[in-house]
This record gives C-alpha cells, sequence and structure tokens, in this order.
C-alpha cells in the first residue's frame, strides 16, 4: 500500500499534487506493484499521471482526483494534439478502482456556449484517461466526471474490465465520449451508468493505429445509457474488422440515436448481437450527430471512391423501442449490407420535440451529410436478405405529414416479413412500400399481407 499523503500530497484542492501522486506510482511500480492509496475526505488537484504496471490507483469513497486547468501542468503522452489527464502505455495488470471521484473540470475549457452545445473549446483540451497496448487493465467502480473529451479511451489492449463505473459528462460538451475501445480485444463492459455530449460507449478502429488489429470479442451488458449523439455504436471510424460484439440488457433514454452501426472505411463488420434492450430515442439539434433512430445501420464512403467495407450477419432480438424516427438501415450502394435481422422489435413512433424530423443523417461521408426523406417505422435501402420477424410498428398521437410507412424497403433482394403487425395507426399512413426489385414472390406475400392487414 503506497498512500499518496505519504509522498508528499496535500490534497487541498489547489497545490498540484502530480508529483507526489508520481511518486507514488514510480515505487509501487518498482517494488512489484501493489495498490497507490489516494484517501478520502480531500480534493487532489493534478496534472498529467501515467500508471505503470501492476499498480492499482484506488480512489477512496469521498475522494476527488481533479484535473488541472493549467497547460504547463500536462506533459508526457499526448492523444493527436490534445494532453491526456491519467495516461498508461504498456501499463499490463493495471487498474483505476475505487468509489471515489475522477473530475476533469470539463466546463472549465469551454470557452462560448449556445443554448444546445458549447461551441467553442480550448485547443488543448484533455482527454480523461487514455491507455494504449495494455493487457490486463480494469477499471472498476470509479465515477469519471466532466470530462473536457473522450473520458476513457482504449487503444490497442487486450483482456480489459469496465464495471459498475459511472461516467457523468455535460450533455452539451462535444466529444466527450463515455468508453471508446479502439483496435481492442477481449473487452467486458457491464453495470454502467453513462451520461454524454457525444457517444456513451463507441467501438472504433482508428486510422491512427493500422498495426494494432481489429476490435473483436467485446461484450457490454447491464448498463443505463444517455447521450446527446448515439448511445452504443461500432464505428464510424472503422479501418479493420469489428467481429462477436455483444450489446445486451441495455436501457438507452434522451438520446439521438440508439443502437448504431456506422462503416466509413474499408473495415468489416460482422457477427453482431443487440438483445433485450429499451431504447428511447429523440431529436435535438443539427449540430449533434443522429436522427432520433433507436436502430440505425448504414455503410457510405468517408470520401468520394474511397473503399467501404461490409456489414453482415447482424442480429437484433427483443428490442422495445420508442423514438421520433423508426429503424434505417441504408447504403448508397448494393454489396455492403447483408443478412441483418430483426426478431422480435417493437418499434413506436411519435413527434414530442420542436425539433425537425424529416431527416437522415450520413455524417460524415463523402455525400451530402444531412438529408430530407420520409419516415418509416423500418426504412431499409440497399439491404440484401433483410429479415424481419415479428417485427411491430405503433405510431403516436402526434403523427406528422412526412411519417409514411410502417416497413419500407428499396432494393433489398431477399426480403422476408414474417409474423408481426406492421399496422398503420392512422389513416394516411401505409402499411408497406416495397420497391420492384425485390423478389417478386416476396412482392406479392406482402402485398396480400398488408391487404389483409388494411382491411383489419
Amino acid at each position: 500500500m503506497h498512500d499518496v499523503l505519504e509522498y508528499g500530497a496535500r490534497g487541498d484542492a489547489q497545490t498540484n499534487d502530480a508529483p507526489a501522486i508520481q511518486r507514488a506510482i514510480d515505487a509501487c511500480h518498482s517494488a512489484g506493484g501493489g495498490i497507490v492509496l489516494v484517501p478520502a475526505g480531500r480534493t487532489y488537484l493534478s496534472g498529467s499521471l501515467a500508471l505503470k504496471a501492476n499498480v492499482e490507483l484506488q480512489i477512496e469513497r469521498g475522494a476527488i482526483l481533479r484535473a488541472s486547468v493549467e497547460r504547463a501542468d500536462y506533459g508526457g503522452y499526448t492523444f493527436g494534439s490534445s494532453p491526456v489527464f491519467i495516461s498508461g502505455v504498456e501499463a499490463h495488470n493495471a487498474a483505476i478502482t475505487g468509489a471515489g471521484t475522477i473530475d476533469g473540470q470539463g466546463r472549465r475549457f469551454m470557452t462560448s456556449e449556445l443554448p444546445h452545445m458549447y461551441k467553442s473549446t480550448l485547443d488543448w483540451r484533455p482527454h480523461l484517461i487514455c491507455v494504449l497496448k495494455c493487457r490486463g487493465f480494469t477499471v472498476r467502480e470509479v465515477t469519471l466526471r466532466d470530462s473536457a473529451n473522450w473520458a476513457l479511451h482504449l487503444t490497442g489492449c487486450v483482456d480489459v474490465l469496465v464495471h459498475g463505473i459511472r461516467i457523468l459528462n455535460d450533455l452539451k460538451v462535444p466529444n466527450c465520449d463515455g468508453i471508446d475501445p479502439d483496435h481492442c480485444r477481449n473487452v467486458r463492459i457491464s453495470d454502467c451508468h453513462i451520461e454524454a455530449g457525444d457517444d456513451c460507449i463507441v467501438i472504433k478502429n482508428r486510422a491512427e493505429y493500422p498495426d494494432l488489429g481489429p476490435s473483436e470479442n467485446i461484450t457490454i451488458t447491464n448498463c443505463t445509457l444517455i447521450s446527446t449523439s448515439c448511445a452504443v455504436k461500432i464505428g464510424t471510424e472503422s479501418i479493420d474488422d469489428f467481429r462477436a460484439i455483444v450489446v445486451s440488457n441495455c436501457v438507452i433514454r434522451g438520446s439521438h440515436r440508439g443502437l448504431g452501426i456506422q462503416l466509413r472505411d474499408q473495415g468489416n463488420v460482422e457477427d453482431v448481437l443487440f438483445a433485450n434492450c429499451v431504447v428511447e430515442t429523440r431529436h435535438f439539434h443539427e449540430d449533434w450527430w443522429g436522427g432520433a433512430e433507436p436502430i440505425h445501420i448504414s455503410a457510405f464512403p468517408r470520401r468520394a471512391g474511397a473503399p467501404l467495407g461490409t456489414i453482415r450477419r447482424v442480429r437484433f432480438r427483443d428490442i422495445h423501442c420508442h423514438g421520433e424516427s423508426g429503424a434505417v438501415i441504408a447504403s448508397h450502394e448494393p454489396g455492403h449490407i447483408d443478412d441483418i435481422v430483426f426478431d422480435g422489435v417493437r418499434i413506436a413512433v411519435d413527434c414530442w420535440t420542436r425539433h425537425p424530423g424529416d431527416m437522415l443523417d450520413r455524417r460524415p461521408c463523402g455525400m451530402t451529410g444531412v438529408v430530407r426523406r420520409t419516415v418509416s417505422g423500418v426504412h431499409a435501402v440497399h439491404v440484401k436478405d433483410l429479415v424481419l420477424r415479428e417485427v411491430d410498428v405503433r405510431w403516436g398521437a402526434n403523427v406528422q405529414p412526412y411519417h409514411a410507412h410502417a416497413i419500407e424497403a428499396h432494393g433489398c433482394p431477399g426480403l422476408r416479413i414474417t409474423g408481426g403487425t406492421g399496422v398503420a395507426a392512422h389513416a394516411h399512413l401505409a402499411a408497406q412500400r416495397i420497391d420492384l426489385d425485390a423478389p417478386v414472390e416476396t412482392l406479392l406475400a406482402q402485398e396480400q399481407r398488408g391487404n389483409e392487414s388494411a382491411g383489419a
């Protein structure tokens, strides 16, 4: 046990305690590992810190480790042009634990404010925690509060456990993601509550690390999530493959997107399961990416003519959705989305905010970012072998002129719709629109079912 007070930390919320805390970390590492204790009852102002192998940074309940707002207090590891408050490079078997708080003081780095967003920020605003190439890394029970940038960025890590943490970011701070596994494998994220002005949990494969391999073997379970962008997302940075990912037993509230896959680069997304989730989505200002879709799958090239991978073998099972838009599955051309199954998905569409709702947000891509469109319960474009099994679409009381169909599909060969109601609750809403490039037998079967539903 290495108590930071014994290494000279004062915990008076004014003195930069980084030198003392770093001495404790270094001594613990040199001794072969152990616990660096940040005792309760004090606020420890600190500049940048570097974790080391076999060191557990334990922040006791009632202790606050607070990030400095002085640029001179940051050095060492940087992520891009941004400094990092707590970093760890090849810090194998390291951990951040305890029921205390890591406070990023994010709002101190904002320079101007609009009603919906902090519009300007200091160009050096730090990331809260970034670790690189770590094996056996653990974050448990701690609260991460008011990050000025990404809160927890995991790059090229193997065997990661994130359990029972709280991330409480300002919903108006741009780019303050919650958890970002990036080129990581064997990751378990469980029992967390996250509020973030950007994506709560986003799995990435960034171009800066092309040698670190795919993102695979990742589970996200038992989390409650609130986001001004997407609650759980795969992409958009996708230069390598994403494989074997399960998202289950999560509750999403008040988000601009719910469950998302956004492919924009040459990587592939395959073997993904979303199950047993409750999703509520609403529109926000267009400065935030999203379109209130509870489920969003899209494949658009980042730049015109750039290579683009494939999304395939994705399952949504037992998902209950309530949103200001429906589910979207879309690509700019055939051949990029294949074998998607909705099984037991309930989608209730209504309108309750003042923001425009007839939009599809394709950002970032080499085409127009935001386009106007009709809104259907399920809207599919250029999807091969799409299965909608027991999909129930319901319309709320505040139906808008741009609300169109329960099911709308364009260029979807192999489309199958079985069970479910797909019943339009208002006279001007059609049950289905299936374009003629779907197989003839599918069209005939769905047209007959649509007529029977309308008669009922």
